[in-house]
């Protein structure tokens, strides 16, 4: 695939509401601060790939706005139905990807995941090199989600994010693609994917704030005190 020649699109929700599953581990303002250090890190590592030609990030929260536009990308209003919206993130998905065509043509649109702070750039180019133009996903680490969807030139995106998105991707006739991307199959959304992404290795701003947090012990003792309160 020839250098800049996809827009990558990203929904994120309010800092606040997000990762609730975190719950026993973190409390609200830390799983804010965790949400906003994966994503800068997730922006970064996409847009260091040389096929990656913007990236647009759709979302009412005026801190991811701010701090994602310090990295370059382009902020996208969240859809004014996204509060009686049944799906709201593949809606918000549908019309940046539309928005961006509407400004650059036809071009080829990548949705990914927010939550990827293990995400290494060469993953990304070389799911890119693989996808050869098609219609194409990546499964996340699990199986049944999807971590990245491509929508070549041509082609309508569908998003179909959600609870067994594989399987909607590839029943909508997105194909699905193999390969050793560990940090771009790793989402968090529980104690356990953070352990992991941990593992792989996480980008500086997630790495920092665990650093600060002392994560996991000190983290989940904090947790149990406000519980016992």
């Amino acid at each position: 695939m020839c250098s800049h020649t996809v827009h990558a699109v990203i929904a994120v929700k309010t800092l606040e509401s997000a990762k609730s599953r975190l719950a026993g581990v973190l409390v609200p303002a830390q799983r804010s601060r965790l949400v906003l250090a994966m994503l800068t890190d997730t922006v970064r590592a996409a847009a260091a790939a040389p096929e990656i030609a913007s990236i647009t990030v759709v979302t009412p929260d005026p801190v991811v706005s701010r701090a994602t536009r310090a990295l370059g990308a382009t902020v996208h209003p969240e859809p004014r139905s996204a509060a009686t919206d049944p799906d709201p993130l593949n809606t918000a998905l549908s019309t940046a990807a539309a928005a961006l065509r509407a400004r650059h043509g036809d071009v080829s649109v990548l949705a990914l995941q927010a939550d990827l702070p293990a995400l290494r750039t060469p993953e990304l180019s070389a799911v890119l090199a693989t996808a050869r133009g098609t219609r194409a996903f990546v499964a996340d680490h699990a199986g049944t989600g999807t971590a990245a969807l491509l929508a070549p030139a041509g082609t309508a995106l569908r998003p179909r994010f959600g609870r067994d998105s594989a399987r909607h991707h590839r029943e909508d006739g997105a194909v699905r693609l193999h390969g050793d991307w560990p940090g771009l199959r790793h989402d968090v959304d529980t104690a356990d994917d953070l352990a992991a992404v941990r593992a792989l290795g996480t980008g500086p701003d997630t790495t920092a704030l665990l650093a600060e947090l002392g994560w996991p012990a000190p983290v989940r003792e904090a947790v149990t005190q406000v519980c016992q309160a």
